[in-house]
């Protein structure tokens, strides 16, 4: 269980620095719209590029970061349902939750969206507006995305498990100060 406790870690370390580096493209997106909002007032001069971009970034934020939100403990939970229950409870709760939808879905979405990506890649798909963008690097984003969320799967997995034998102290409760980082 250590070997698979370190492996936890590990995805643990990738995840939270993915997350907190695509958190870096929210402030992207902002400039790249308050460029393109002032050149067109000015210059009355505007791109679908700059248009799709703003696009094609917010995806990568929300897409890079899903697993980040996972591991936080920042997803929309059932806790109408389970705020009765008791740690171990809900421990129960999250590895069937992970095992029956979380995980499934990740491997149905990895299988299109890589089917999707290498159909947009091998066909070199572009946008269909004058001045818009290649499509395949927002396609990519799917199976890396759900990739990074499977895996994040699997360290709860881990560690809630870890905690069910009494190895690991609750992963579900946040430790704030031990978790906070600047952005």
């Amino acid at each position: 269980m250590q070997l698979l406790l370190a492996l936890s870690r590990l995805i643990d370390t990738i995840n939270a620095r993915i997350g907190q580096a695509a958190s870096w493209l929210i402030l992207i997106v902002v400039l790249i719209s308050a460029g393109n909002a002032v050149i067109r007032k000015l210059f009355d001069i505007s791109s679908n590029g700059f248009l799709e971009i703003q696009w094609y970034l917010f995806s990568a934020t929300f897409m890079l970061a899903a697993a980040y939100t996972l591991q936080r403990n920042e997803h929309i939970r059932i806790d109408l349902f389970t705020s009765r229950l008791s740690p171990r409870g809900k421990a129960i709760v999250d590895i069937f939750g992970t095992v029956l939808f979380l995980m499934p879905i990740c491997v149905l979405l990895i299988k299109f969206g890589w089917a999707l990506f290498m159909d947009t890649y091998t066909t070199g798909e572009m946008s269909p507006d004058a001045g818009g963008l290649i499509r395949w690097p927002l396609f990519l984003l799917i199976p890396v995305g759900f990739s990074l969320l499977l895996a994040q799967g699997l360290s709860e997995l881990i560690k809630r498990i870890a905690f069910l034998q009494g190895l690991i102290a609750d992963p579900a409760i946040k430790s704030d100060d031990v978790h906070k980082e600047p952005v």
